[in-house]
């Protein structure tokens, strides 16, 4: 597993122009919502649902308005996809894996989140088929409950981008009224390849993702 790994990776580093742009988002609204549903009545199935899992909903959204960020580049041909088959970064005890939520701009947030709970769960315990490892179009890697703040994650071949999830960390913020305060905030770091994807269309990608992020509660009503 390690050699196969270090084999993509290095590929994926030699092949293509990577660029990472790094940002935040205010974490107020979607940590409001992640603790709505944690306490939700359990017969409503949501108790589950986890930051991650509405940081990756909000991606398979977002993606649908940049085509290019939804594509592969395979011998100097790029593909855009309308479908959205959102890879995931799992650590597994065997090594990186990297599940596929099929046509997850498709799903409610509910159906989202058991979906990428079963993948996982497979992943981790080896009973995933290999049919959900493959034909991702674009992947989330979170490692923010390590406390990472930021970090530039590598593009998973044949794919165009990739996003990196890190830590929730607070920052001073300036109220209106001029004084200081403590705002939460979710750091993102997106890594694009610049064969295909301009700095600018980098930036406004990771924008309109911060908007849906920070409106998660209409975002997931949309």
């Amino acid at each position: 597993m390690r050699k196969v790994v270090a084999k993509r990776m290095m590929e994926s580093l030699t092949s293509t122009a990577q660029l990472t742009l790094n940002t935040s988002a205010n974490a107020a609204g979607i940590l409001a919502l992640r603790k709505k549903v944690k306490n939700a009545d359990e017969a409503l199935g949501l108790n589950r649902i986890t930051l991650n899992d509405l940081v990756c909903f909000a991606v398979s959204r977002t993606l649908l308005k940049y085509p290019v960020f939804n594509a592969h580049l395979e011998d100097g041909v790029l593909t855009e996809f309308e479908q959205v088959h959102l890879g995931f970064a799992c650590d597994t005890p065997r090594g990186l894996l990297v599940p596929v939520i099929r046509s997850a701009q498709s799903l409610g947030l509910k159906a989202f989140s058991d979906e990428a709970k079963r993948l996982a769960g497979g992943a981790i315990d080896g009973t995933l088929p290999p049919d959900y490892l493959g034909g991702g179009t674009f992947t989330v890697s979170n490692i923010g409950s390590f406390g990472i703040e930021t970090f530039t994650p590598v593009i998973n071949l044949p794919q165009t981008a990739i996003l990196g999830v890190g830590a929730i960390t607070p920052r001073p913020a300036l109220a209106p009224d001029g004084a200081v305060g403590v705002e939460q905030r979710l750091n993102l770091s997106l890594t694009i390849d610049h064969q295909v994807i301009d700095g600018a269309d980098g930036a406004r990608f990771l924008r309109d993702l911060v908007a849906a992020i920070e409106n998660i509660d209409v975002t997931v009503l949309a």
